[in-house]
């Protein structure tokens, strides 16, 4: 019997081992990406959409804590400080609007409110208004859009009609003509609590018609898919179709649409509270704040100055972040 012309290496089994565990790895890593993680993944890699993101969080927390943090600062947001104020002119003593080590931000004029309170509160409102308003557009735009698209006929024309007469019907003067005959009380609710209750309604219903024209057009290219084919085939009734078969794939709009709704929407709140037809003082409100500025952005330009960087940045998060989780969910997309 000859040897074997060539006797095995020491390290060909440990190579094969090792060449199968890296082939092995790589397997769990392409059955492990599901679309949610591939999703973050690109969300990840775009550093402004987390920056923004990292400040609606921050905003959110600040919002939910600040009797918290008002009361760390020993600061009231209704308390008035007069000894703080010139009684000549009616302006914070010192310069940069009052600033000091008890008021970081400065005091209001006449008064002499804490401005770092009153913009801790106010953000409470603006968020508030914000995310329920885009509650309600949500839920009533996903669900008449998505009846629109999919059974057509009269049904999508009366829908499609009646979105029409909401974006052309001029939002802002309802609200001012529907706040000014409002009553004190309503609902159980009372004083400011009443104003916020309506501007929610009312952005959320004038706001339903930009996400129902968006479902409606997805759904109409969507119902027409095989998948939507094959449950018809099996029997599936038109319920089961739109909740279990279109409505899934309807999400990842739905969340583009949702974040970019909110800044709008914010804006709009300070829009109305800078009109007068907002939150009732002394509720703190941003939009308030800048228009019991204009007096004094001569004398006191820092008053204007902190609210209207609070709205700047604020609504420049929400955007950076709806532009990121777009991008994320979004498999076209460049970045």
């Amino acid at each position: 019997m000859t040897a074997p012309l060539h006797e095995p290496t020491a390290d060909a089994a440990p190579n094969a081992h090792e060449e199968a565990e890296v082939a092995s790895a790589e397997a769990k890593d392409v059955q492990g990406r599901s679309l949610g993680r591939i999703a973050w993944e690109r969300l990840k890699r775009d550093k402004l959409a987390l920056a923004g993101g990292t400040v609606v969080v921050l905003l959110i927390v600040i919002a939910l804590l600040a009797p918290v943090l008002t009361s760390l600062l020993g600061q009231d947001p209704d308390a008035y400080h007069e000894g703080l104020i010139d009684p000549l002119f009616g302006t914070p003593k010192g310069s940069l609007g009052g600033m000091s080590g008890d008021h970081l931000l400065g005091v209001e004029p006449v008064n002499g409110r804490d401005i770092m309170a009153r913009i801790l509160y106010g953000a409470q409102i603006s968020l508030l208004v914000g995310f329920l308003s885009a509650v309600v557009a949500v839920a009533l735009g996903t669900v008449l859009g998505i009846l629109a698209g999919f059974f057509g006929g009269w049904v999508d024309s009366v829908i499609s009609r009646v979105m029409d007469g909401l974006l052309a019907f001029p939002q802002l003067l309802f609200i001012i003509a529907l706040v000014s005959v409002m009553p004190n009380s309503m609902l159980g609710l009372s004083g400011s609590a009443v104003r916020v209750f309506v501007m929610i309604l009312v952005i959320g219903f004038f706001g339903w018609p930009y996400i129902g024209r968006v479902v409606r057009g997805q759904t109409l290219s969507l119902r027409e898919r095989e998948y939507v084919d094959a449950a018809r085939s099996l029997g599936a009734g038109r319920f089961y179709i739109l909740f279990k078969e279109l409505l899934p794939n309807l999400v990842a709009p739905i969340i583009v649409y949702s974040t970019m709704m909110i800044p709008t929407n914010i804006l709009t709140e300070a829009a109305l509270s800078f009109l007068g037809v907002g939150v009732k003082p002394p509720t703190a409100s941003w939009g308030q704040m800048l228009s019991n500025a204009i007096d004094y952005y001569d004398s006191d330009p820092m008053y204007m100055v902190v609210p209207g960087v609070a709205i700047f940045i604020t609504v420049l998060a929400f955007n950076l972040f709806g532009d990121g989780v777009r991008d994320a969910l979004d498999p076209k997309a460049s970045r």
